[in-house]
């Protein structure tokens, strides 16, 4: 299993922040990105286009290996069918896992956020949520949340002790009080090391 927390992030400067809607990946992942002063690259950024635009798993992966080709990232997000791409050379894995009363919260709150600001998601895209659209449709992103909670959980279980995967350091933040002081600790870490 993962470890519960291990912030020891020497040599590793291309991690990926994964977990369900709602487990505040991007909050994490700007923050960490921000204290090892390396690029945040958010997934979801790269993959959705104008109005919505869905693009070809070509095109997707393209962008991807490009955005991944420098030395030093912070990854958010997790599109399951990127794996071998995003994991070729990632070297820690942290999967922040709060749990269903918590995510599900947070997912409603910021879809009602979002639809009550109308801001945009993605610069450039015009994407922006509706109270339709996050609450009265089936694509709502809260449905969508409800409905792959327990597969994304059962994933990261799984993936995180496979043999394939050995050789990237997990570790899986359960609360909120683990992730502050996960980033409190590669804070002081980092400092540390920039005084060398």
């Amino acid at each position: 299993m993962p470890e519960t927390i291990k912030p020891d992030l020497s040599g590793a400067l291309r991690v990926n922040v994964v977990g369900c809607s709602g487990s505040g990946k991007s909050t994490f992942s700007k923050a960490l990105a921000d204290i090892l002063e390396v690029r945040h690259i958010e997934m979801d950024a790269l993959f959705w286009g104008p109005d919505w635009y869905w693009p070809s798993d070509e095109e997707f992966f393209g962008k991807l290996r490009t955005e991944l080709s420098t030395d030093a990232w912070v990854l958010d997000g997790n599109y399951t069918r990127t794996i071998e791409i995003k994991w070729e050379k990632v070297d820690m894995v942290i999967w922040l896992d709060p749990g269903f009363p918590i995510t599900f919260f947070r997912s409603v709150k910021r879809a009602f956020k979002r639809s009550l600001t109308r801001e945009e998601l993605w610069e450039g895209t015009g994407n922006r949520e509706s109270f339709r659209q996050s609450f009265f449709s089936r694509k709502s992103v809260i449905l969508w949340s409800v409905r792959t909670f327990r597969s994304i959980r059962r994933k990261y279980e799984t993936l995180s002790v496979e043999e394939r995967y050995s050789h990237i350091r997990f570790v899986r933040l359960r609360t909120r009080s683990e992730t502050e002081a996960f980033l409190e600790r590669v804070r002081k870490h980092h400092e540390l090391a920039q005084r060398r």
